[in-house]
This record gives C-alpha cells, structure tokens and sequence, in this order.
C-alpha cells in the first residue's frame, strides 16, 4: 500500500514551504535515505530523504507550489519488508544542499545535442541548480570545471549556449515577466509580515569612524597572518555586541501568542548577505564572546557559503539581533525592515569624508550613518537611543 510523503515539521516555527525541485522522476526505484526533493523555507533550503525503499509512485506537489507542515506531497510504494518502516516520515537531510543527485525533472528533456548522464552525486549550487533549470540544462550531462567537479555558473552557461533569458515571452519585445516564486517570494511574503504587523520606529545617528579605520588598518597585518580578511563589518558587530549586554531590551522577541516579551540570553547577531539568489540572514553565534579576528572569520565563512548557497539550516535561524552593512553597496541611508520576531535591526552606511568641528576647529573625519529600526511594541524610543548612543560610542572608542 503506498505511503504519503509528508512535509515535515523542521523545527524553528516554520509552517511551511515551497516546492522547488524533484530529484527523482515518477516510476523511478528509490532507496532508503536517497534525496527526492528539495524544499525552500524562509529559513532555508532542505531535502527531504526517502524513508523507505521502493517504487517512486506519484509527485502531489508540483514545483512552485506552496505546502503546509504535514501535507502529503507525493506517493511512495514500499518494497517488500518495508512495512514497518513505511510509518516512519521523512526528516530533513543533514547534507549541504549543493550535493544532491541531479536528475532531469518529470516532462524535462535534455538539451538537443546532450544525453542525460546516469543519475549519481553532482557538486552545484542551489544558484547554478537553479540556472540550470532556468536555461534547460540537465546537469548530469556536465563536466564541472569547479574544485572537486563542482559546476559552475559558467559551465552552464556554455553549456546552454546563447539563448534568450528565462521568463522572456518569445513574443514579447517590450517586457520581461519573471516567476515570482523561490526565494524572492519568501522575502516577500516575510516582508509583508514584518511591516503589517510590528510598528517600526525609526532612528538615526552618525559615528566619527576615523580611529576605527585606523585600528583596522592596524589590524591587517594580524588578518593576513591569521589568513582572513578585516572588514569594517566585525568592528561594528563588536560593539553591537557590547551594546547589547547593556541593553537586552533590543536583544528580545516578542511572544504573541502568550504576550510575553522574551529577553534573549544569548547573543547571536544576523547579518544581512546580498547574495545572488536574494537575500539571506545567517548568524553568528556568541558574538559577544569573540574577537574582532574570530568575528571576522565566521563573517567571511557564513558570507561565501552565502554566496555558494552552501549555508546549513542552523547557520540561519536563531538569531537575536541583526546587522544589514550596506555602506559596501553605496547609498547614504535606508529604513531597513525587521526581521521578525526580533526587536531591531541596524544598518551601517557608507562610509564619507565630511567636515566637522572638533574642539571648536572644522576637520575632515570619516563619517558613517547609522539607522535602527525598531519594533515600538517592544522598545520605547528612550531605549532605543540609549542604546544606539552606546553603539556610538564603542564605534567612536580606539579600544571596543
């Protein structure tokens, strides 16, 4: 008798998830543990194993498609002393997303002049993954120029040959319709959230930077030995992290459902990463017990995991407080959203030469624009500028 496969409730309050793509196709003979789909959270993006071995039988959630925590999502016919087994479900895999066997999806062909490969463990990308899909490019059929054979963008790229972008119509000239699915639409529907239903308040400050742009440069030399870049980014965190300790109003989260405000007793602060997929939040954990250096560090390997779309499902949630360092893109201020259910979030801006007095002289100093926005349910703006003033301060210190 075939088994539903269900999605499974992964912790962290998520309620549900986007299909994004099978890995196996209908009829196909599986294993147990064998990875046959992969499911994008507000989170992140998980596979789901087989929970037992047998027939493959029937896909119920097509790609795209939204599905609740404990919704069926396909058919799995049990082999023969399987039965026991048959009432077990599915939990996330543990595996890092890029590793997952690569099969042409149900109705996909392959490219005309390609011959899908045998399906076996190819090294990409979610982003490559999904630009494979995008340009119709089956990627067992590639040879991975990457470390390890990983394929690269730009393996598919060549492999596809010149084509017109995804979601052009061939009958358009004048516009471009884009799926609005994946990852856009989980920021999006996390957006609107955010802002139907916390009261942001907005503050802004600016920090003299000069002396910690000079501590940094200090500092270099101990980064190249260490092998890790200093950014302004763990400096900022630093004192984010300090401020924190003296205001845990700010690291809190407010409980709904048992209107209860939840002081947080750790400190593990997000940071906002443009990556290319859209943007995602990990963290780093205990950031107030670290260096500038050992922040620096977990801010570079969260950054290009990020990027890789290799980032695990811990490396995104828990977090107490974020960070959006958007001075390395250009613009001189933004009003950035909540991430929900934390109290606030802080954006550090670009960073500018300006006069100003000191000690009754007029100089130039490196300034930066600093804006927190805060959730006004849990933190009066009384709060909020103490603890921004704080932050000031530990940024404007030579030691922080």
């Amino acid at each position: 008798m075939p088994i539903e496969l269900k999605l499974p409730d992964v912790g962290e309050g998520i309620a549900e998830g986007e299909v994004v793509r099978w890995l196996v196709a209908e009829g196909v003979a599986v294993k147990e543990d064998d990875l046959l789909v992969e499911i994008l959270t507000d989170k992140a993006n998980i596979e789901l194993p087989s929970p037992v071995s047998g027939t493959f039988l029937k896909i119920l959630a097509q790609p795209g498609q939204i599905v609740k925590v404990g919704e069926p999502i396909a058919l799995i016919e049990p082999a023969a002393g399987q039965a026991a087994a048959a009432h077990q479900v599915a939990a996330p895999s543990d595996r890092p997303t890029p590793a997952s066997r690569e099969t042409a999806e149900p109705g996909q062909e392959s490219p005309p002049g390609k011959t899908a490969g045998a399906v076996g463990e190819v090294l990409a990308t979610p982003v490559v993954r999904k630009l494979a899909k995008d340009l119709g490019v089956v990627l067992g059929a590639i040879h991975g120029s990457g470390p390890g054979g990983r394929i690269t963008e730009e393996d598919v790229r060549r492999t596809a040959g010149p084509k017109a972008p995804a979601g052009i119509p061939p009958d358009s000239a004048s516009e471009e319709r884009v799926p609005f699915k994946g990852r856009r639409r989980m920021i999006a529907r996390k957006m609107v959230a955010a802002k139907t239903r916390v009261p942001h308040a907005l503050l802004v400050d600016e920090a003299d930077v000069s002396g910690l742009l000079a501590e940094r440069a200090k500092m270099r030399e101990t980064g190249e030995r260490e092998g890790v870049r200093i950014t302004i980014l763990p400096f900022i965190m630093k004192a984010v992290a300090g401020a924190l300790q003296r205001h845990p109003g700010l690291n809190a989260s407010l409980d709904e459902d048992r209107e209860e405000i939840v002081l947080k007793k750790k400190i593990d602060v997000g940071m906002a990463v443009d990556a290319e997929d859209g943007l995602v939040v990990p963290v780093v954990r205990n950031a107030d017990a670290k260096s500038v250096i050992e922040l620096a560090r977990e801010i570079e390997r969260l950054s290009a995991a990020a990027r890789e779309g290799t980032l695990a499902p811990g490396d995104l949630t828990g977090g107490t407080f974020t960070i959006s360092s958007v001075g390395s893109i250009g613009g001189l201020f933004s009003y950035p959203v909540i991430n929900v259910p934390e109290a606030a979030v802080l954006a550090a801006h670009r960073i500018v030469t300006r006069p100003v007095v000191r000690d009754g002289e007029i100089v130039p100093r490196e300034m930066m624009y600093l804006s927190l926005s805060f959730d006004h349910r849990i933190v009066d703006g009384g709060e909020a500028t103490r603890f921004l003033n704080e932050v000031v301060r530990r940024i404007e210190a030579s030691a922080i």
